[in-house]
Formats: structure tokens, C-alpha cells, sequence
């Protein structure tokens, strides 16, 4: 395992701290299915699916994962109650590296583009900006320059958020002012950080579902107006995602992925919810790979997502 793989003790306590609630939610309901039961029968599965769906984890991907389970009991011809969590750590684990949740390197950027552009979209209220500013913090301690783009010009409050973690995490943010076109904020953007060698930028975008079709064409023409600075730009599209939303979370990847063309998800507020389940759920219907989790308010309460360390986190 290389440096960047290296999962310390500190980042696997704020996991396990991070996903306590849904762990509780998840081994109490497991526990009460398997009570009394010797082996995993039909009985055990109907409350297995129970557990999955109530905790967000959703109908299509439990379905998948019982069946999986059903699979390996009949394989394995007799499997205890008290195996479960470790069929479904095995089971979950192989289900996410096949819907591409391939583990990212910790905050590293692909040596041949530079500078990196991060495109970032999402509804208002998600955690977008501050996860903005938790990204350029990390970023920045494995010693890169970053800037920031604050092209959500359509509120206040975005753009002064954004400058305050500009100025708490040491990077320029690049602005004009309100209700300024946002494609020229990221060209504005992108043409400084070019001009100034900038390993990365990241661009926050307005976070507005009202109507599907001028949030693609917004997203589109900033798109564009970034290729002429950056032909190749944006190298990734960002979904920021709220976990404590659940099923939500859900309805906003469908409209984000049909509106522009969403590469990479973050999943935020999961230290504050028993719906972790859903990180699963998304990752597997929408074959988009989950990149980031956020587990608090803090600066360093950002992790880049590991398949295996999340489902043994949860699993116990």
C-alpha cells in the first residue's frame, strides 16, 4: 500500500465516530432479526431487507445485496445468524468496487493536468461551500496551490462564505459581484489560476433545481466559457450530496446526472444521521464513483471514501 493509501488511526476513529449513529441503527435492527435464529433462513432475509431499506441504503440495491446474501448461504450450505455482518461487509464491499467506488488517492491531483478543475454542483444547503473549503485545505497541505472560483453568484451569502474559507484555509478566491454571469467568474477564474502556475481550482456553482433546463444550460455554458482557458476543463464534476437527506439525496443525483455530466460524488453530513445506508444506495444506482465523505464541521472532517474501511466502520 503506497503512501497515500495509508488509513491512520486518527481517520479511522472520525469514520467510526462519523457513522456511529447509523451503526447503532443498523446492529440493533440486525440483532433483533438474528435473535433466536441458528442459521440464515428466509425469515432472517425478510428482516435483513427490513434493516437495509430503513436504513436508506434503497429498494433496488437491498434487493441486489439479499440476493447476493442468498447466494452465499446456499453456497456455503450453513451459515450462522451471527456470520451476517460478515457476509455483509463481504458482499457490500464487492457490490461498491463494481460500481466503480475504486478507492481515490488522498487529495492528489493526475500529474499531466494542471491546473486540475474541479467543477462543483449541488443544492443550496448540502454542505457545497464547506466542503469547497474543506477540499482546498487538504489540497493545499499536500502542497498545492490552490484558487477557488466563487461563480454562485445568485446569492450573498454563497460568495461570502466561500471568501471567509478563502481566508481561513490561506487561498485566493476569485469573485466579481452579485448576480454577475458565473460563466465569467470561471473564466475569470480559470485565467488567473493558469496565469499563477495553480495546481488546483475548484468552482462552486448556484445550487438551483427549480428548472432542470436552465440549470443545464447554466452548467453547460460554464462549462464551455472553461475550455477556452482549459480545453480539457472540468477534469471532474463534483456532486456534493447531503446523507441526512436519505432518500433526497437520491432524487438530487437523478436530477444533477440528467442535467450535466456528474464524474465524481462527495456525500456530506453523515456524523449527524442513522441514514449512512444511503452512501451504498447511491454509489450503486448511479455507477458514479462516491470520491469524498463528510463527517463534521471541522477542517479535517473530510475523508477521501474507502470502500472497505466504510463498510467495516458500519459493520463492525
Amino acid at each position: 500500500m503506497g503512501i497515500f493509501g495509508f488509513f491512520s488511526k486518527e481517520k479511522k476513529e472520525t469514520l467510526d465516530k462519523g457513522l456511529s449513529k447509523t451503526k447503532e441503527s443498523v446492529f440493533s435492527k440486525i440483532t433483533r432479526a438474528i435473535v433466536g435464529k441458528s442459521k440464515v433462513d428466509d425469515d432472517v432475509l425478510d428482516e435483513l431487507e427490513d434493516v437495509l431499506i430503513t436504513s436508506d441504503v434503497g429498494v433496488e440495491t437491498t434487493l441486489k445485496i439479499i440476493k447476493r446474501i442468498e447466494k452465499r448461504a446456499a453456497t456455503d450450505k450453513y451459515v450462522k445468524a451471527d456470520e451476517l455482518t460478515r457476509l455483509l461487509r463481504e458482499e457490500i464491499a464487492a457490490l461498491l468496487m463494481e460500481n466503480n467506488s475504486q478507492d481515490a488517492e488522498s487529495f492528489v491531483i493526475p500529474e499531466d493536468k494542471r491546473p486540475y478543475v474541479i467543477m462543483v454542483v449541488g443544492v443550496n444547503g448540502v454542505g457545497k461551500t464547506t466542503t469547497i473549503g474543506k477540499m482546498a485545505y487538504q489540497f493545499k497541505k499536500n502542497g498545492f496551490n490552490v484558487y477557488l472560483g466563487a461563480a454562485d453568484t445568485f446569492r450573498a451569502a454563497a460568495v461570502e462564505q466561500l471568501v471567509i474559507w478563502g481566508d481561513r484555509v490561506g487561498v485566493p478566491v476569485i469573485k466579481q459581484k452579485m448576480g454577475a454571469d458565473p460563466a465569467s467568474v470561471a473564466f475569470d477564474t480559470l485565467s488567473s489560476a493558469k496565469a499563477n502556475n495553480a495546481d488546483v481550482v475548484i468552482i462552486d456553482t448556484a445550487g438551483r433545481l427549480h428548472n432542470k433546463i436552465n440549470l443545464m444550460n447554466e452548467l453547460t455554458k460554464i462549462k464551455n466559457v472553461m475550455k477556452k482557458v482549459i480545453p480539457d476543463a472540468p477534469h471532474e464534476v463534483l456532486l456534493i450530496l447531503d446523507g441526512s437527506t436519505g432518500q433526497n439525496a437520491f432524487e438530487q443525483a437523478k436530477q444533477f446526472t440528467a442535467a450535466t455530466e456528474v464524474n465524481a460524488l462527495a456525500i456530506t453530513k453523515l456524523d449527524g444521521t442513522a441514514k449512512g445506508g444511503v452512501v451504498i444506495g447511491i454509489s450503486d444506482q448511479f455507477h458514479i464513483p462516491v470520491k469524498y465523505i463528510g463527517l463534521g464541521e471541522g477542517m479535517e472532517d473530510i475523508q477521501v471514501f474507502r470502500r472497505n474501511e466504510f463498510v467495516n466502520s458500519l459493520f463492525g
